[in-house]
């Protein structure tokens, strides 16, 4: 049990799932698109988010956080206006994804370099979420720790390289949870660490250095 579970997020809006969840599930995109400018978003709605968005705000919360606002910002209210001032394209689409949480969103971004990439993720109750896809890869986090991203090639050496690196020069910060996931082998993959304490940019530049990682995000505690 956390804070969230006694008294509920801090918070504009009137729903902790559908308002304050949704921007903390657009604030874990914002730290994907990594500070690059942004050309247009797509967003897919999943369950209740897809029948009761307009009414709870869900639209605008979401596209707060992708700005990345905080679920307790008064620009909520006028995200979307927000958005079309910083000439961001936004579409909502409607999905019932299959096996997915009533409160999902698929969140498809498009950066003004040619960047892009997605992120899956439920808004789970009381402003608690669990992201489960990035790339279309499974993941599995809730930004209630520091989580590590590494997007990196499936090759030999990696995980050791990253792993290594954390225990020996950086020894104090402790690993609460490791995930992988590939889309084939040989291929693209992502690692997803959480740590309880707060990763250093030092830390973040040299998991960037090693051979095979095309990137390596840092989603601090949200």
């Amino acid at each position: 049990m956390n804070i969230f579970d006694i008294i509920g997020p801090v918070m504009i809006g009137p729903s902790s799932s559908h308002t304050a969840g949704a921007v903390r599930l657009g604030r874990v995109a914002n730290k994907l698109i990594d500070n690059r400018p942004l050309d247009r978003v797509e967003i897919t709605l999943s369950g209740s988010f897809a029948q009761t968005y307009k009414g709870h705000g869900t639209d605008r919360a979401l596209m707060a956080g992708i700005m990345g606002y905080h679920s307790y910002s008064p620009e909520i209210r006028d995200a979307l206006n927000i958005a079309a001032k910083r000439g961001i394209a936004y579409t909502f689409l409607i999905e019932n994804i299959k096996g997915a949480h009533p409160n999902t969103a698929r969140i498809r971004y498009l950066t003004r370099d040619g960047g892009e990439g997605t992120m899956q993720g439920a808004s789970i109750g009381g402003g608690n979420i669990l992201v489960n896809r990035i790339n279309g890869m499974e993941v599995r986090f809730n930004g209630e720790n520091h989580t590590i991203i590494v997007m990196h090639q499936d090759k030999p050496g990696v995980i050791a390289g990253v792993t290594q690196l954390m225990h020996f020069e950086y020894a104090e910060m402790n690993i609460s949870s490791f995930h992988l996931s590939r889309e084939t082998k040989g291929g693209n993959a992502i690692m997803t660490i959480e740590v309880d304490s707060q990763p250093t940019e030092d830390l973040m530049a040299k998991i960037r250095r090693i051979n095979h990682v095309t990137n390596a995000i840092l989603v601090r505690r949200l």
